[in-house]
């Protein structure tokens, strides 16, 4: 796209953007209009990023600019030769390391836009290089379109069992807590009176935030090998399980990311996570599959590979299957001179 001229005496900066949806979850990919950041790995520059960029951020995500439902994703120069494009993912919550529904996202931009090329009908290989390490992604493409995206990131693990929490207004609620590209916190539905349903989505963010504020206090839990990757702000509220057929199961689900919003889609790492869990109480195996289910009617499918250790933790690979749709192609201009504008951090990364 053609780079809008300054305005004389402004401090005017143009930001390219393709927005797409997966799920209903609304994915603002950042393709032009953002300097390459220092750093050895994505993982460093997603750092580098939150400690000294933050503004990128909080002007895509806000108001007037933004939402808070929304992400955003940062595609930039991979430091890994085996990675043809890194991204930074971002969220209201931060910066998770990894994150399914993005990865769907940012895979069909890179390739719709000739970022990377289609390569005619059929499927396409992607390697992508998230905070997280790399993504092996399987794009299904007809006439220029990327119709199907399947990815598979950073092997899940159940990092505990078991754990209660008091939860006002609610009593003690138990959960599990789970690595899948961000620690989850998980905990059956049916219990606290939820079906799942859209009816509820108020219901379901005002005990989500209630519990993810009970459960914060003393929460730190160290990935064996990423470190410290914050505080907990996922709770994955997981519904009954429904056969179909004899390897595959559907069941309703929500996603809640502190603070307040609980995804449209089912998220590919709350259903990662959920396939780690099964396969952790012996529920799943692989070639096996769950449809998860989000309040809003979307479905995104898992799929379990095989066994993978992280650390000294028994984990699970798997793969998840959804789609992306684009909804707009354009370039955001940003007056740093704009008082809606906090340009504190965000100048020096706007060429």
């Amino acid at each position: 796209m053609p780079r809008m001229p300054y305005r004389h005496g402004a401090r005017i900066r143009a930001i390219e953007l393709i927005d797409t949806q997966a799920g209903g979850d609304v994915s603002r990919i950042v393709v032009g209009g953002v300097s390459d950041l220092p750093g050895a790995s994505v993982l460093d520059k997603a750092r580098y990023l939150e400690r000294y960029g933050d503004g990128l951020r909080r002007l895509l995500l806000s108001e007037p600019y933004g939402d808070p439902a929304m992400c955003v994703n940062l595609v930039l120069p991979p430091s890994d030769p085996r990675a043809q494009v890194g991204y930074i993912i971002m969220e209201a919550m931060g910066y998770p390391q990894y994150s399914g529904s993005n990865t769907i996202c940012t895979a069909t931009a890179v390739l719709q836009s000739g970022i990377v090329p289609i390569e005619g009908d059929g499927l396409q290989q992607l390697t992508l290089e998230s905070p997280a390490g790399l993504v092996h992604v399987t794009a299904e493409c007809h006439d220029g379109w990327v119709t199907s995206v399947t990815t598979q990131g950073e092997p899940a693990y159940v990092a505990d069992r078991d754990r209660t929490v008091e939860v006002p207004r609610y009593g003690e609620v138990r959960y599990d807590l789970v690595w899948s590209g961000a620690f989850y916190a998980l905990t059956e539905a049916e219990a606290l009176g939820f079906s799942l349903v859209r009816d509820e989505e108020s219901a379901l963010t005002a005990f989500s935030d209630a519990f993810i504020r009970a459960a914060r206090p003393g929460f730190h839990e160290v990935h064996p090998q990423l470190g410290d990757v914050g505080p907990l702000s996922f709770l994955h509220l997981a519904g009954p399980l429904e056969p179909v057929g004899p390897d595959g199961w559907r069941s309703r689900s929500a996603t809640h990311v502190h603070p307040g919003v609980i995804c449209r889609s089912p998220t590919g790492t709350g259903t990662s996570a959920r396939l780690a869990r099964l396969a952790d109480r012996g529920l799943i195996r692989p070639g096996q599959w769950l449809e998860t289910v989000s309040p809003r009617g979307s479905s995104f499918r898992g799929t379990v590979l095989g066994e993978a250790r992280v650390g000294d933790f028994p984990a699970l690979h798997s793969s998840i299957t959804g789609r992306a749709w684009t909804l707009s192609h354009t370039q955001v201009m940003v007056d740093l001179d704009d008082p809606m504008v906090d340009a504190s951090d965000l100048e020096h990364l706007l060429p």
